[in-house]
């Protein structure tokens, strides 16, 4: 306990400052935490961080986690997607160059990992550009959502959500998270307007708190997938970043979706 409050500590006197400075800082912050997300899917599949794969998924990373104003070398038509698909290409053309030895379900699953650890980032970035309140009621919902459910989880949960999963999460455990995140972030939103009226906004907290539990369960599922308790050991008594941003990953392209970001 001591050690993960320690490094939690740590963690948040680097990223709170960051996510109030925002700009060229944050944006560099977003794209290293979205590359050691991606490393962690390489390792979890016992891939070589070294090998020709890894790099090309890296690059592949890249090119969705760099923020399109960089790309200032590059024609003014060629968007991100465009050079994405150019390192799916070269993925895919690997397979033929290893003589199938990286294969096409090899490919397929760095494609996958690479969309699901760069695209999540790439929106913190933009919701950073939306304003420093959009984070933090993002944030508020996912801390909120994951604080409540373990409070009321421990106090009167008893029916399992995911047993296959995640056999300490319980339907009550989900639910009490989703009501004080509703409460919490819903209650930011008075003070710090959104895009849209108050009710509005607490139908997507509630939308969005239920999404990032979807996002916790996901992660859970792939550790389990591969037999790994944590996703990484960068954060000593906390696993790694797809552990502590599981459930962000997910709610950030939603809010995008839903026209917050």
């Amino acid at each position: 306990m001591k050690q993960r409050v320690i490094t939690a500590v740590i963690a948040l006197i680097i990223f709170v400052p960051l996510v109030r400075i925002g700009g060229v800082s944050f944006d560099i912050l977003a794209i290293l935490l979205g590359l050691i997300a991606l490393s962690e899917i390489l390792i979890m599949r016992k891939k070589l961080l070294v090998s020709p794969e890894a790099s090309i998924a890296m690059l592949a990373a890249l090119s969705i986690l760099i923020p399109q104003k960089w790309l200032i070398f590059l024609p003014s038509d060629t968007t991100q997607f465009t050079i994405f698909y150019f390192f799916v290409l070269l993925l895919l053309t690997y397979t033929v160059i290893s003589k199938n030895r990286f294969s096409f379900d090899d490919a397929s699953m760095l494609i996958l990992g690479t969309i699901y650890s760069a695209v999540g980032f790439h929106y913190l970035m933009e919701a950073r550009n939306v304003g420093l309140s959009t984070v933090f009621y993002l944030l508020l919902i996912v801390w909120s959502t994951d604080s409540g459910a373990y409070i009321v989880g421990r106090k009167i949960g008893k029916n399992k959500l995911a047993p296959h999963i995640s056999p300490n999460k319980t339907w009550e455990g989900s639910i009490g998270g989703v009501v004080i995140a509703m409460i919490i972030a819903g209650g930011f939103t008075l003070i710090y307007p959104q895009n849209f009226g108050f009710l509005s906004m607490l139908l997507i907290t509630l939308i969005l708190s239920v999404v990032g539990q979807i996002g916790d369960l996901v992660e859970s599922a792939l550790k389990r997938f591969y037999g790994v308790k944590d996703s990484g050991k960068i954060l000593p008594g906390h696993g790694g970043i797809l552990d502590r941003f599981d459930s962000l990953l997910f709610v950030l392209p939603v809010a995008h979706f839903m026209g917050l970001i």
